[in-house]
C-alpha cells in the first residue's frame, strides 16, 4: 500500500556517488545517461532530464530549454562551428 507521503516524495533516479547534478543546475546535462536513443536524437539522464541531440532539453517538470549550442561552443574556445 502506498502512503500519501511516499507519493509526495520526488523520484530520485540518480544513485551515483557523488550524485549527478540536479535538473535545475546549469551543468545538468553532465548527469549519467540511463537510456540512449541516438537514432531518435534523445537520451534520458539520471536526473530526469531528456537531452536532445541538438542540445535542447526537457526538464522533469515539463519545462523546455532551448538549444544552447553556441553557448556551449563559446565555453570551449578550441571548437568551431562548421
Amino acid at each position: 500500500m502506498t502512503t500519501e507521503s511516499a507519493l509526495a516524495e520526488p523520484l530520485r533516479l540518480c544513485r551515483h556517488n557523488p550524485p549527478c547534478p540536479p535538473p535545475d543546475a546549469f551543468d545538468r546535462d553532465a548527469a549519467h545517461v540511463l537510456v540512449a536513443h541516438p537514432e531518435q536524437g534523445w537520451s534520458l539522464l539520471c536526473n530526469g532530464v531528456v537531452l536532445f541531440s541538438d542540445t535542447g532539453e526537457l526538464l522533469p517538470d515539463g519545462q523546455s530549454i532551448a538549444v544552447r549550442r553556441s553557448e556551449l561552443l563559446s565555453a570551449a574556445a578550441h571548437r568551431k562551428l562548421g
